[in-house]
């Protein structure tokens, strides 16, 4: 038997941001933790998302106007943010909102980012079908997650992180290998039908 194959370079990411809706909202803060060759790393930064942020989301992230204000802007992390995802797959708990606010953001300075995505609800859902819920919290509790900063973008991208360990001491490597090929697969969609439109339709996190 050869060396069992490695996985592609996985970014392990969450974003922290002023509501919900990737147009008008902005971020606030991102953090990516990338697993590459059995070797972890972290990046993470405070954004000024230009825009006020509602009084409870603060209550939610603790992040406030005031630990924003001389932070740099989505535009001044441009290069870095694209540098620490480029060429990763892109793992995410209801990997459409974060991918959602990234590819917008990204967007709007005329980059286009399309990564191949793995969404953690749905590796959730494919390697344990018997479980009800599958939103984050409910992981935490099911697999004994450790809790740093929850609602807090480091914080919850290492929930995911542990995550993929749990699934791995578990299921072992090549059944995760399985699982990023089925789950970031896009499936064949007619020309006139928009991927970026299918892609922003909710995942129902319950």
């Amino acid at each position: 038997m050869g060396r069992s194959k490695a996985y592609p370079p996985l970014a392990f990411i969450d974003i922290e941001t002023t509501g919900s809706h990737f147009e008008r909202d902005r971020i606030t803060e991102i953090a990516v933790k990338t697993l590459h060759d059995d070797h972890v790393e972290v990046w993470e930064s405070l954004i000024n998302p230009q825009v006020f942020i509602p009084r409870n989301i603060q209550q939610l992230t603790g992040i406030t106007p005031q630990m924003v204000q001389a932070q740099p802007e989505f535009s001044d992390l441009a290069k870095e943010i694209y540098s620490q995802l480029e060429n990763k797959i892109f793992v995410a708990h209801n990997a459409r909102f974060d991918y959602g606010f990234i590819k917008a953001s990204f967007k709007r300075l005329g980059i286009d980012f399309r990564p191949k995505v793995l969404c953690t609800v749905k590796l959730s859902r494919h390697l344990f079908p018997e479980q009800k819920r599958h939103n984050l919290d409910t992981l935490i509790q099911v697999h004994d997650l450790k809790v740093s900063s929850r609602h807090r973008a480091l914080g919850d991208a290492d929930l995911l992180y542990q995550f993929w360990q749990v699934c791995e001491a578990r299921f072992g490597k090549e059944k995760l290998l399985e699982a990023i090929d089925v789950l970031t697969a896009n499936a064949s969609l007619p020309s006139h039908i928009d991927l970026d439109l299918i892609n922003q339709i909710p995942v129902d996190v319950y």
